[in-house]
């Protein structure tokens, strides 16, 4: 079936099946594509005035349909050159503690993590103050890169009350992911997270196989266990290269 045949076929099915605005009917239509693979990552997508003709709607409503969609991380425009169909980006909730190899694997990906550092430490001044602990007290610390596909798309920087996880650092973060080992040893009753934009430094950059000016997302998280008496059990800085992952969350009233 030729391009503009889809275009009137799916034009025509939003007519008939669900009355919507133009700019809406557009957007079913080029994401129609998208998720058929008739359109993949990187192909460039006809110009406004090829799809007004194609569509036969204004360039206005052409224009919006595009802009939500690249706002939705679909497409990606460049001034002068054109629009395409953006690379798929990781996602991650933004106000839920998930597993992240069970959000790769929900994607139908492939997750593996490496090791970079597993140790304990004793707690200065500042983590000290972060875990309501007296300084000089035992961490652990474990930094581990997260890869998805083969690419590196989540750092973690993670210190652990070894008071109530004493067992962290016998643990095979190749196999378990320390948020699943943390949930079933001492399960989250409360959290916390501070979101910043941020440059990573040049020894994280490495990890992430990114320079050294690429935005990344960064969240601090702390979490509590403990019913009746509510402990610190672990303080984690997260790191993702913004290109290759979203945080997304939601609020209902």
């Amino acid at each position: 079936m030729e391009q503009s045949d889809i275009f009137k076929a799916a034009a025509g099915e939003t007519r008939l099946d669900q009355p919507a605005p133009f700019y809406e009917r557009v957007k079913s239509m080029i994401k129609t594509n998208i998720h058929s693979g008739a359109w993949p990552v990187n192909y460039r997508v006809p110009s406004e005035s090829e799809l007004v003709s194609q569509f036969g709607y204004s360039r206005m409503t052409i224009n919006r349909a595009l802009r939500e969609l690249t706002a939705e991380g679909l497409l990606v425009r460049m001034q002068g050159v054109g629009t395409f169909v953006a690379e798929v980006r990781g996602q991650s909730a933004l106000l839920e503690i998930n597993n992240i190899a069970d959000e790769i694997a929900s994607r139908g990906h492939r997750h593996h993590a490496r090791v970079l550092e597993l140790t304990q430490l004793h707690a200065d001044a500042q983590q000290a103050l972060s875990f309501n602990l007296p300084k000089g007290s035992r961490l652990f610390h474990s930094l581990i890169c997260h890869y998805e596909n083969g690419v590196p798309v989540m750092l973690e920087d993670r210190l652990v009350n070894s008071l109530i996880v004493p067992d962290y650092l016998q643990q095979d973060f190749t196999r378990i992911t320390p948020n699943a080992y943390l949930s079933s040893i001492a399960p989250i009753v409360e959290g916390e997270h501070i979101i910043e934009a941020v440059n990573v430094p040049r020894s994280e950059c490495v990890h992430l196989e990114i320079d050294e000016q690429t935005p990344c997302l960064q969240v601090n998280r702390r979490t509590w266990t403990g019913r009746q008496d509510k402990k610190i059990v672990t303080s984690v800085r997260l790191v993702y290269p913004g290109s290759r992952y979203r945080l997304e969350g939601s609020m209902r009233k």
